[in-house]
């Protein structure tokens, strides 16, 4: 059975972050393919690129705020944008309404276990988890999501943080 033969009702969901929640829609080794809900309120994510996936996001409602290689962008309903793998972005919802999108990640490579690890660690710190959790996570899952600085600022902290202790529920 695939996630598409899955009634609405069961399929994944993941939140990201306190304001980001992500539904699975259908997902094959080619292709992800979520609906993302960002609820108002919430901090952009820290610039970020994907080395080996291309992403595509339709907005279906609300309006997103994209920085994609350091050009601001506003993207409205009904609009898209296409984010190239190894491209530096972060995006927020505009407004008080929010923003709903529909998500495509290219090739789906461990996109939805980074997910998915993501959310169990949130649930399990009740919140923002810490950042030596955060970064054995980012050292796991660097082929699907790495920080948008070069690779020798990034890796020593991460690889420094990722060896500390993390704390309770991480």
């Amino acid at each position: 059975m695939t996630v598409e033969e899955i009634p609405a009702a069961v399929r994944p969901r993941y939140a990201l972050t306190a304001h980001e929640q992500v539904t699975i829609l259908s997902a094959t080794p080619e292709r992800l393919l979520a609906e993302v809900r960002y609820s108002a309120g919430g901090r952009e994510p820290p610039l970020h690129l994907h080395p080996q996936q291309d992403e595509r996001f339709e907005v279906l409602s609300g309006a997103l705020r994209v920085t994609l290689d350091g050009r601001l962008l506003t993207v409205a309903a009904g609009e898209s944008v296409a984010i190239p793998r190894g491209a530096a972005h972060r995006m927020a919802p505009v407004g008080p309404e929010g923003a709903t999108a529909r998500w495509s990640t290219t090739p789906a490579l461990r996109t939805e276990q980074w997910w998915s690890e993501l959310a169990a660690l949130r649930e399990r710190c009740g919140g923002d988890p810490p950042l030596p959790a955060l970064a054995r996570l980012l050292r796991e899952f660097d082929g699907e999501f790495r920080l948008a600085l070069p690779r020798f600022v990034a890796l020593p902290p991460v690889r420094l943080l990722a060896a500390l202790p993390a704390g309770r529920g991480a």
